[in-house]
């Protein structure tokens, strides 16, 4: 066997692992998550103004922190070190 000296092995490390790609995930799931329910549902009559619809606790308190919760997700699966 020959064995040339000159002869380079490439290392590909990736990125991301996959615990990595699995928060990320998870982080948009959140998101999307929140962003429905800050949608909400329509009325019944559009002519009609319901505030116990337009600020109900979902809209304005719960959907807005899962979005910052998935956001918080995203940057932990990007920080993240991946195991070796």
């Amino acid at each position: 066997m020959l064995k040339d000296k000159n002869v380079k092995t490439i290392v590909v490390n990736n990125l991301f692992g996959k615990e990595n790609y699995i928060w990320m995930l998870a982080g948009i799931v959140v998101i999307i998550l929140g962003f429905i329910l800050m949608a909400g549902g329509k009325s019944a009559d559009p002519k009609i103004f319901d505030p116990k619809e337009v600020y109900s606790t979902t809209r304005i308190t719960i959907a807005p922190l899962l979005i910052i919760i998935g956001f918080i997700l995203e940057i932990v699966g990007i920080m993240k070190k991946p195991k070796i």
